[in-house]
């Protein structure tokens, strides 16, 4: 017995000793391209923290006029400063965003249509993960509330001017976790059976579909979408769970930065030549395989619909 210990305590030495080369191993791909976009607008949401924090300081520093998009102000306002800091870039502005009210998402849309004439980029980055069973303010599953029905209503608002700004990008945020989802139809806002990581899974995959079919009814408006899945990475997602929370933080020297995790949304907001890719699924910065599911075109154009029945919006 003394023996197997020892075996085990001097491997999680040796392992814990090599984090850094294994680390570096599993960075993935970095967004190589050099361009600049000043003058450019982009909102960035759940841009107060984590990956979308550092997306944000990227674009930042490149020049755009970042609009960090979040529920916690006093939060993004750290951040804003922070970035502005580091940057020296005036242009990076906080307001009010919380996903899990659709009353909020149509102030800050209709005050951001108010404040900006132009929309290049819309980075759909917020997310919840591992949240105990509850509803947003609208009676959806708060997974599938937040993650993605949030992100389609949003999206659906500041569409016209995407338009208008054309070229212009949409990224959503999705993650590997799609391969284990399954759109419930019967059972969307799991009133039947619930669970948490399932949850997680669910909305993932409805990312997935719904960059899918977005990307198809945009085909000739100059706006183009992809899907992005930005690596295991080390950010407060998991904060919702105890054992993901203490998890995270055993395996954090093998996770990959919030700056590393940033890079794939990086990839698809600003490399040229990727408009023949939209609606594709891209990690590590190139595009990859996505599940069965996630192909399924019938089960993307019926929850485009089931969407749009449930937000009260008509989508042509």
């Amino acid at each position: 017995m003394l023996v197997i210990l020892g075996l085990l305590t001097s491997f999680l030495s040796i392992l814990y000793l090599t984090a850094p080369s294994i680390r570096k191993f599993f960075a993935g791909g970095v967004c190589t391209t050099t361009v600049q976009i000043p003058g450019k607008v982009v909102v960035v949401t759940g841009a107060n923290t984590g990956i979308g924090k550092e997306t944000a300081r990227e674009l930042a520093r490149r020049g755009a006029r970042v609009y960090i998009a979040c529920r916690d102000v006093l939060k993004g306002e750290s951040a804003a400063s922070e970035i502005r800091a580091d940057t020296k870039n005036s242009q990076v502005l906080v307001r009010k965003l919380d996903l899990s009210d659709t009353k909020s998402i149509r102030a800050f849309a209709e005050g951001f249509l108010a404040e900006e004439k132009k929309l290049h980029i819309l980075i759909n980055n917020a997310g919840v993960m591992l949240y105990p069973y509850s509803k947003t303010a609208d009676g959806f599953e708060m997974h599938l509330g937040v993650n993605h029905l949030g992100h389609f209503l949003l999206t659906y608002l500041l569409l016209g001017r995407l338009k208008e700004s054309a070229p212009s990008r949409v990224v959503n945020l999705s993650s590997v976790a799609h391969l284990g989802g399954k759109i419930r139809f019967h059972d969307l806002h799991g009133e039947k059976r619930y669970c948490s990581g399932f949850a997680y899974c669910h909305s993932k995959l409805a990312n997935v579909l719904f960059t899918r079919e977005l990307a198809k009814r945009l085909q000739g408006t100059g706006v183009t979408a992809y899907v992005v899945h930005p690596g295991i990475v080390m950010s407060e997602i998991v904060r919702h769970s105890y054992l993901m929370c203490l998890l995270w933080r055993l395996f954090s020297p093998f996770f990959k930065s919030t700056r590393q995790g940033a890079q794939t949304s990086l990839h698809c907001a600003l490399e040229e030549g990727l408009e023949p890719l939209s609606g594709k699924y891209f990690s590590d910065c190139k595009r990859t395989w996505v599940s069965p599911r996630a192909r399924n075109k019938k089960t993307a154009e019926r929850l485009w619909n089931v969407s749009c029945e449930l937000l009260g919006i008509q989508w042509e």
